[in-house]
């Protein structure tokens, strides 16, 4: 019972927050954190619009100037779309210092972001104290959520992230008002893929390329409706066969180390507290099966090519493939080399 009325008193602190607040907005366009340059609403934004997501639909009455996500993949779309970032969650090496791929968009548009909690478990009070016009985030990570979280601010959630992550973008672009921007965001990464891709092929024929990831628990072999495996297949490149499929991932033991043998094998290894990931590592590399692979294994950034599921990471996962076969890397975007 006790445990009950301590519940009820948190979210009706929460909503009594948002109301003291809700839809607040700064003077200017840029929101509380001086976001210099941020672009103005585009001409696909009206008043109002209503957004279509999975949650059902939300009505957004001006264009949101205090982003929360709860998501990073929604914290790297923000800062992709030129948005005030006020607060995110935190997940493994995400934080608020935010990751370095990003580059100066980190200061330019989320420079007094905070934290609202843990991924897994975000402070209602926290959020609503912050006081934003629109909540980001996924089904998959917070539709228990969705209803305190509404009474706080509009929320729209997408069905989940990863092979998604263009859609997703384009989602919160219709809530900021700003669909022009995503799509020329989009665009210009498409570009870089399929010339990156094009310079590849010339250089090598038509390699197959390997992602592999090394975790605190069964290694896989990541399938072509992920993250990594759009990124590969807007590039145009071609897959090793066990993983040229649809599907998350493939796990496999030390017995089916063959499975991630292809032209280039891109490597990825999970940070994890216990140092399993690593080891789990080391025991493949010291399997004879191993051996005929090594040589063609590149070593990349998990935070890349796993769990940034964003256009920025994705500029650096073509980045890794340029450098793997020799080939011009991408230009990257002015916020991302700054």
């Amino acid at each position: 019972m006790h445990r009950r009325i301590l519940t009820a008193f948190v979210v009706a602190a929460a909503l009594l927050l948002a109301a003291c607040g809700g839809g607040a907005s700064t003077s200017d366009s840029t929101g509380s954190s001086g976001a210099s340059g941020q672009k103005a609403s585009d001409d696909s934004r009206g008043a109002a619009v209503t957004v279509t997501h999975a949650m059902g639909t939300t009505k957004i009455e001006e264009p949101p100037q205090r982003i929360v996500a709860l998501d990073s993949s929604y914290a790297d779309a923000a800062l992709l779309l030129e948005a005030n970032l006020v607060g995110i969650t935190t997940y493994r090496s995400y934080s608020t210092d935010l990751p370095d791929y990003l580059g100066g968009a980190r200061t330019k548009y989320a420079g007094d972001v905070v934290s609202v909690g843990e991924l897994e478990a975000p402070s209602l009070e926290k959020v609503a104290a912050l006081k934003p016009d629109l909540i980001v985030s996924a089904k998959v990570r917070h539709e228990a959520l969705y209803d305190q979280l509404t009474a706080i601010a509009p929320t729209i959630m997408s069905e989940t992230t990863g092979a998604t992550f263009k859609e997703n973008i384009r989602m919160l672009a219709k809530a900021l008002g700003k669909k022009d921007l995503a799509e020329e965001k989009i665009r210009a990464y498409e570009t870089a893929a399929k010339q990156v891709g094009e310079a590849v092929k010339a250089k090598a024929g038509d390699p197959t390329i390997s992602v592999t990831r090394f975790l605190d628990g069964p290694t896989r072999l990541y399938l072509k409706d992920t993250y990594s495996g759009i990124v590969l297949d807007d590039a145009g490149l071609a897959r090793p066969k066990p993983q040229d499929t649809t599907g998350f991932a493939l796990e496999i033991s030390e017995e089916n180390i063959r499975k991630a043998d292809a032209d280039k094998i891109f490597v990825t290894t999970y940070e994890d507290e216990k140092g399993l990931a690593v080891r789990t590592k080391e025991a493949f590399a010291a399997n004879p099966l191993w051996k005929p692979l090594a040589p063609k294994v590149t070593e990349v950034s998990d935070a890349t090519w796993m769990t940034a599921v964003s256009v920025q990471g994705a500029y650096y996962i073509l980045t890794d493939l340029a450098k793997a076969f020799d080939v011009e890397p991408p230009a990257l975007p002015e916020d991302l080399s700054s």
